[in-house]
């Protein structure tokens, strides 16, 4: 079996996608998704994303993580999704479209993808840090220097104890530069290695600024290793609305791949 497909980037964040409106993709394959995924042995990527036909919105956005298990929301994946299907002629300027945790809306402005995201009214003090929900779980560390950080041992430790264990969590270590600056790596679950960006890690992050007081901005700007991305939102006394991730979702290049299913 031959199918095509496109590499996308996000800030570094790098995916696979494939149209699969006709289903011909062996999408529970978990193998094979893992092996497209794979850097030495496949085409190489932080996730893989089927689009598929959904009755309620433009398209459904199916996402795995590098494992070739399927995942919850990927930030970054999303954006990168919106500006294929945009390519498709799935969209126009202003996107609506499903995923795993349900509907979204997105738009496109100034050459990049805004993302909404859903509301978050609960999140967890863990000593000085914090764990919350955008879509994807996040435990959140603020650090004063986070290049002296060993993301890869540190994360590893952090996702899969307690209280994460075997469902394991993503995990941010976050340095502020300024009111409304951070500077976020991240390690993320599934792929189980940092990851030059993660989208709902850095909204996380941002959110988590909020929480601790320690910005009364509503716009943050991250700096992650692969580049950067905006986080808007509107507290309220529940907790926080309005959520946008923005930044750049980019093609990087298209092929074939023979998929060998015995």
């Amino acid at each position: 079996m031959i199918f095509s497909f496109v590499k996308y980037q996000g800030t570094g964040n790098d995916f696979v996608i494939i149209d699969n409106r006709n289903k011909r993709f062996p999408i529970d394959n978990h193998g094979a998704v893992a092996q497209i995924c794979h850097r030495n042995y496949g085409i190489g990527a932080d996730g893989f994303i089927a689009i598929e036909q959904d009755e309620s919105s433009d398209f459904y956005m199916r996402y795995f993580n590098a494992d070739g298990h399927e995942g919850s929301l990927c930030g970054n994946g999303s954006r990168c999704a919106i500006h294929y299907a945009n390519s498709l002629g799935l969209t126009k300027e202003k996107v609506m479209f499903s995923a795993a945790d349900g509907l979204h809306k997105a738009y496109f402005i100034s050459g990049e993808v805004a993302l909404e995201l859903h509301a978050v009214s609960h999140w967890e003090q863990r000593e000085s840090d914090i764990f919350l929900d955008t879509g994807s779980p996040h435990h959140v560390v603020f650090v004063s220097d986070v290049n002296a950080v060993d993301v890869a041992v540190t994360g590893a430790k952090i996702a899969h104890g307690t209280p994460y264990f075997s469902d394991g969590t993503n995990v941010n270590f976050v340095q502020q530069l300024d009111t409304h600056i951070i500077y976020v790596r991240t390690f993320e679950r599934g792929v189980e290695a940092e990851t030059l960006s993660c989208g709902t890690g850095v909204t996380a992050a941002a959110l988590a600024l909020h929480i601790s007081k320690k910005t009364t901005s509503k716009t943050i700007h991250i700096q992650t290793r692969g580049g950067n991305l905006s986080v808007s939102f509107s507290p309220t006394k529940h907790g926080y609305e309005s959520i946008v991730l923005q930044g750049p979702a980019t093609p990087v290049f298209n092929g074939k791949w023979e998929l060998n299913q015995a």
